[in-house]
């Protein structure tokens, strides 16, 4: 593994994205050692049994010693806490970075308790599955999907080039932007959708139980993804919302915007202005498959996939 890009990656946190990191740097030669660290002893005695890590600890010390890239892959809620326990151990020189899917509340949260702040590289991979905890990672989770860099404006271009060259060995396309476009991007891309998720499920939670029987029997493709999304993580997804609740209002807003005007097309009787929209909105969907982020297979291709 003489051409890795890091000697020794530290994670902290070993959910989807810590366990699918540590299975991918050694699939695809990114480390030559990893350690990894969780608060929770039942997490890390799993992460052990699974062999992620040539280190297996709930001590920050221990996990970041000797690290050249440390990626914080906690619920955002939790990285400040996260950022202040590991600085007095980061080596010299280490690159530290995140999997967070807000960059301005953990830009807020970290640098401030980081030595080498122009060292800190903030990343979110834009992709995951429904499921969570260190049996849900493997290491093509990456492979063809977006990570977002949002490096600040004084950051280390050596930092910057090793952590984008870390990610690419991964698999992933990589991207830069500022933080505040990012979060505007994102709340409209993942987080909306994903509020809508779980409020259209919860209404059908809220009909009772002969009638939310009904539904899951005879649930059809568009039920059935939304609660695919809305069986996301809750811990992460509340921590999200409430680091980006402005940008995530204001898509809200707009959303509500369109709904209405929806609303007035059908109880007009508008025909042609909802064949119009549909036929628009579809082009996005045809545009999402051709650039190769997602399949344009019956059922999306997720029928069988098992994640």
């Amino acid at each position: 593994m003489a051409d890795a890009t890091c000697e020794r990656l530290a994670l902290i946190g070993v959910g989807l994205i810590g366990s699918s990191i540590a299975h991918a740097a050694r699939q695809f030669g990114a480390a030559r050692r990893i350690a990894v660290v969780d608060s929770s002893p039942q997490v890390v005695e799993r992460a052990s049994e699974l062999g992620l890590a040539d280190i297996v600890t709930q001590d920050y010390a221990q996990a970041v010693a000797g690290a050249d890239l440390v990626i914080v892959c906690t619920p955002v809620g939790s990285c400040g806490e996260v950022a202040r326990a590991i600085a007095p151990h980061l080596e010299d020189g280490a690159v530290v970075s995140d999997v967070g899917s807000v960059k301005g509340a953990v830009v807020a949260q970290m640098a401030p308790h980081l030595p080498e702040p122009a060292r800190f590289i903030p990343a979110h991979p834009i992709a995951g599955t429904e499921f969570s905890g260190p049996d849900a990672g493997f290491a093509t989770l990456f492979q063809n999907r977006w990570c977002i860099l949002t490096p600040p404006e004084n950051a280390d271009a050596a930092a910057l080039a090793r952590l984008t060259q870390f990610w690419m060995r991964l698999g992933a396309n990589v991207e830069t932007m500022s933080v505040s476009h990012h979060d505007a991007v994102l709340a409209l891309t993942s987080h909306l959708p994903h509020l809508i998720a779980y409020n259209i499920v919860g209404t059908a939670d809220d009909f009772g139980d002969e009638t939310r029987s009904e539904v899951i029997k005879f649930s059809a493709s568009g039920f059935r993804d939304f609660t695919r999304i809305a069986a996301s993580d809750p811990i992460m997804w509340r921590d999200i919302f409430l680091a980006n609740k402005d940008a995530v209002l204001q898509m809200l807003g707009r959303f509500n915007e369109d709904l209405s005007a929806l609303q007035r097309m059908i109880r007009r009787g508008d025909g042609q202005g909802l064949e119009e929209f549909f036929a628009r909105t579809r082009e996005i969907r045809r545009s999402i498959v051709e650039q190769g982020q997602d399949t344009a297979a019956a059922d999306f291709g997720r029928r069988g996939q098992g994640r």
